[in-house]
């Protein structure tokens, strides 16, 4: 009979090439636990402390033994690949189902069926891929020897990252004989966060925990709301600190910008997002540069990656030398997971934390898109009974429902047993429809007080990393020593050059991507078939002087449209420079007209005169809105806001001069107002027409 203590420390030692190496506290007895024990299990500790040691040794072992397959739910791509190799190094032989191996999963499935994969690794998501279910899971049916379930925290619905498919691993658990162990992992769980995974995943999980305390990492908090100070923060200092690091920000624009700035200024960043290579790209070429950006960080050729939370969970660079917040996470619990990325292997890391005066918005709006409304789902559902079998872009024509929020509440549906999926279509099941619309509500007075104990962190007097250890129910919290309350002075300077503030602030007003024109309408708004928008129907690329509400020219705009009801000088001068010397639109344009409005009917149109004035060319009312639509701002997705305003403007007779023309609006969201607004104006002979916004609306943050 073999001796699995021995045996784990053979294949241990053989696999790192060290006969004296030991176990970190709590490896070993994990993995006994799941070899001679199948014990159920829940492992909390922190990042970096080996985890996927523990499933590969237990999975040799128990392959040894003759149990079946590990199947490893894990929530990030970039995960699988860091353990693939930890896997191989282990002797073990581990496959990855994702979208971007799609056309090797029947060889996948061939290998699995004859014993030649020891691991499969599989997102949460593909659980609920039709080939997977249908294909996948009945060859795995029982065959599965160890079922992995990383960052479990995602189980939970009141962790920070709470994912709806990690719901269906639960089905998975239940349908599993008693007699195959399982194990759950994750380094950012507290007491309410265990106990919700012991409801789900059953009573007689064994929870093991160690201390969270990174003993490497020195904290410090930093009030600098403004975002020219951040800026100007960043470029002053990220190159004094050592080695390589990430800069975590909140939403995608934000981490382009950020990203950008710090490339004016010599330093090596590079932008990590969700939506990395742009629009138009397949996810496995999206997925392949992401892959290509973590490894710029990992052989240190780039200083910084300034990534969303789509950098996150599994990414893995032991000698990582700082971690800086841009804005402030929506959890303390969050941030710790972040911050733990630094500091892994080496003795000394640090992480600096911002406050941004953006931030309360940014996480307001993360709560609310958590959880689908009542009025979303009961729209979502009465369309599918009065219409079945409806894909996605289809329910958009027929709910007014934002993408993101839409394909979110489906998933929600979904799970629920409400809609079923067949390839791309939804339609209604048999099961009653009973919202619960009270644990939404829970989890969002939660998560809201969460946002505030982290606004509470940034002005914390006593020791940072305790203050993280106690929200994390770590009974060995205790002072670190080492952040900048412990030590009772700055680890990082607090000053700022105001000559780089200054720079900062100009550079922000020049930070714009431009307002892109639209190509194509959505599908199904118009006659069957008519999707593309001529080419000479089309509006030019346009531009934007600021953001909405966000430095001193956003405040300007919000105060100019609900306050004072006219635009300020300072905001006319802006716009004269960004168009006159940043912007420049070729050809020139020779006149200037606006967007009319049945609400504010002076607004921008004075702005439009005024601005015609200062750039010497004339203004001309050259469109009308006839009758009133919906407030364009309540349309939620594309097909709703085209279809608001297509056909709802109209030229004036003979007012529309041939040249090119500037076309002036106060806020551009969508898009689609100045598409429906240039169509009419090239079709009444107009030369090329060019959108100019004094404002942008924010852009919703980044989901991993």
């Amino acid at each position: 009979m073999i001796n699995s203590r021995a045996r784990a420390y053979a294949l241990f030692r053989e696999a790192f090439n060290d006969p004296g190496a030991e176990f970190r506290d709590g490896q070993l007895e994990a993995i006994l636990a799941l070899v001679d024990d199948h014990a159920r299990q829940l492992v909390v500790q922190r990042t970096g402390w080996g985890k996927s040691l523990v499933y590969f040794l237990a999975t040799r072992l128990l392959r040894e033994k003759g149990a079946g397959v590990t199947l490893i739910v894990s929530p990030l791509l970039s995960l699988m690949s860091d353990q693939m190799l930890m896997a191989e190094r282990l002797g073990v032989r581990a496959e990855m189902m994702t979208s971007a191996s799609y056309d090797q999963w029947p060889e996948i499935r061939y290998r699995l069926q004859k014993g030649q994969i020891d691991v499969l690794f599989v997102t949460p998501e593909h659980l609920a891929h039709e080939s997977f279910r249908t294909k996948t899971l009945p060859a795995l049916q029982g065959r599965i020897g160890l079922l992995v379930i990383d960052e479990a925290h995602c189980i939970s619905d009141w962790g920070h990252d709470f994912r709806p498919d990690y719901r269906r691993i639960v089905n998975i658990v239940n349908n599993l004989p008693s007699t195959v162990p399982v194990l759950a992992t994750t380094a950012t769980a507290n007491n309410r966060v265990v106990e919700d995974i012991k409801t789900q995943l059953g009573d007689d999980l064994v929870v093991s925990s160690g201390p969270l305390t990174r003993t490497s990492l020195k904290l410090q908090t930093l009030r600098l709301e403004s975002q020219k100070e951040r800026f100007a923060w960043l470029a002053q200092y990220v190159p004094t600190l050592a080695g390589s690091g990430i800069i975590y920000t909140l939403t995608t624009r934000d981490a382009d910008v950020v990203a950008n700035w710090l490339q004016s200024k010599g330093i090596e960043a590079k932008a990590y997002h969700a939506a990395v290579g742009g629009e138009g790209i397949s996810s496995e070429v999206r997925e392949k540069l992401r892959r290509d950006i973590e490894d710029e960080l990992r052989q240190n050729k780039v200083k910084a990656l300034v990534a969303t939370i789509a950098l996150g969970m599994g990414f893995d660079k032991p000698d990582l030398g700082f971690v800086i917040h841009f804005q402030r996470p929506g959890s303390v619990i969050a941030y710790y997971q972040q911050v733990g990325r630094a500091g892994r292997a080496i003795g000394s890391a640090v992480a600096i934390l911002m406050d941004g005066e953006e931030d309360a918005q940014i996480h307001e709006w993360f709560i609310k898109s958590a959880f689908p409304t009542l009025p979303e789902q009961e729209a979502i559902v009465a369309a599918l009974e009065t219409e079945p079998g409806l894909s996605l872009r289809q329910l958009e024509r027929r709910v007014n429902v934002k993408h993101t929020r839409l394909s979110n509440a489906l998933k929600h549906l979904e799970v629920d047993g409400i809609v079923s999926k067949d390839g791309s279509n939804y339609s209604r099941t048999l099961n009653p429809f009973r919202p619960n619309i009270e644990r939404a509500d829970a989890i969002s007075a939660m998560r809201r007080r969460e946002v505030a104990q982290m606004e509470a962190f940034v002005d914390h007097p006593g020791c940072l990393m305790e203050f993280v250890a106690r929200e994390l129910d770590d009974p060995a919290a205790a002072p670190c020593g080492k952040c900048a309350s412990c030590l009772g002075h700055v680890i990082m300077p607090i000053d700022v050059d105001p000559e780089l503030v200054t720079e900062a602030a100009r550079w922000l007003r020049k930070a714009d991507d431009g307002i892109k024109p639209k190509k194509q309408y959505p599908a199904g708004i118009l006659a069957p078939g008519a999707k593309q928008i001529p080419l000479t129907d089309q509006c030019e690329r346009g531009r934007t002087l600021t953001v909405y509400g966000e430095s001193d020219l956003g405040e300007q705009v919000r105060t100019g449209k609900y306050q004072t009801g006219r635009f300020s000088d300072d905001l006319l001068d802006a716009a004269v420079e960004c168009i006159t010397n940043r912007w420049q639109p070729t050809p020139r344009p020779t006149w200037i007209t606006w967007v009319p409005s049945r609400r504010n009917m002076s607004l921008v149109p004075d702005l439009a005169r005024r601005l015609g004035l200062r750039l010497g060319i004339p203004a001309v009312e050259a469109l009308a809105k006839p009758q009133d639509t919906q407030p364009q701002k309540e349309m939620q997705n594309s097909a709703q806001q085209a279809r608001n305003v297509i056909g709802a403007f109209s030229t004036v007779s003979g007012s529309v001069p041939p040249g090119p023309v500037l076309l002036i609006d106060d806020i551009v969201d969508s898009g689609w107002t100045f598409a429906a607004a240039g169509i009419e104006l090239r079709h009444a002979g107009s030369g090329p027409v060019f959108p100019f916004a004094l404002a942008r609306m924010r852009s919703q943050p980044d989901e991993a």
